[in-house]
């Protein structure tokens, strides 16, 4: 029996679902809120013998059977080599961040910035959180641009940052400032069609969901799990955002 839980991105509820988890389930599949703050109660989930399946963030400070994410540092390197492509390799750019504390934040934070090592005459003039909040990357936008005003692209984290980017930047979004994104959800697919992202690297969620069932499956019955799995991120763009939509089945 399969039984789902919502922290509406919240440590604490996910703590106290956690903790129920630990009386009553054979097995536990967590998408970390934090990947620090979920120690505590992924430690609880060791003691009480329930395996974990970490899945899309890593957990931190505890045993995990199997980790399994989109690769977040490749699909960071591909953003940047897009958004370079975007703005002809040069220029001042802006990075939109994450939730501290998020493997996610930071594996696609570190790929992006590795990625940009190929290209000498692009300048990140400013680098600031916006937690994956739409609402909150609009204001984070509309204040870095006001303080750099030659910005000629951006890179946000997930696409939910990407779309208050684009809301900060109105008439400029995807003309004079490109906006490069991460996640490949259904509004950044259409930001793309519009013409106002430039591009996404598209997350498949739901293989991460296949494997991750399917990693507890196998542990329930006594094999022994790789410690981690990737599961290829697609880059998405103007010339293949139909396909990539195809595939994730957006649309």
């Amino acid at each position: 029996e399969l039984q789902i839980t919502d922290a509406q991105n919240d440590s604490a509820t996910q703590a106290n679902q956690l903790a129920t988890a630990a009386t009553n389930a054979d097995a536990v599949i967590i998408n970390a809120v934090d990947s620090d703050a979920v120690s505590a109660s992924a430690s609880a989930l060791n003691e009480a013998g329930v395996p974990i399946v970490a899945v899309d963030r890593a957990v931190n400070g505890a045993d995990v059977a199997s980790f399994v994410a989109s690769d977040n540092v490749a699909g960071g390197e591909q953003a940047a080599a897009a958004l370079a492509e975007a703005i002809g390799g040069t220029g001042e750019i802006i990075v939109l961040q994450g939730v501290a504390g998020t493997s996610a934040s930071r594996d696609r934070g570190a790929g992006f910035l590795k990625g940009l090592e190929a290209f000498p005459d692009i300048t990140v003039v400013a680098t600031q959180t916006a937690n994956f909040d739409r609402a909150q990357a609009l204001d984070v936008t509309t204040n870095l641009l006001q303080a750099n005003p030659g910005v000629v692209g951006i890179f946000a984290e997930n696409d939910e940052m990407g779309l208050g980017a684009i809301q900060a930047l109105g008439s400029r979004a995807g003309g004079e400032v490109k906006v490069s994104a991460f996640d490949g959800t259904a509004d950044g697919i259409a930001a793309i069609e519009a013409g106002t992202m430039t591009s996404t690297i598209a997350q498949q969620p739901a293989e991460l969901g296949r494997v991750a069932i399917r990693n507890v499956a196998r542990y329930l019955a006594g094999e022994t799990l790789p410690r981690e799995t990737y599961v290829p991120a697609l880059l998405a763009n103007k010339q293949n955002v139909g396909e990539v939509s195809r595939k994730l089945g957006i649309g």
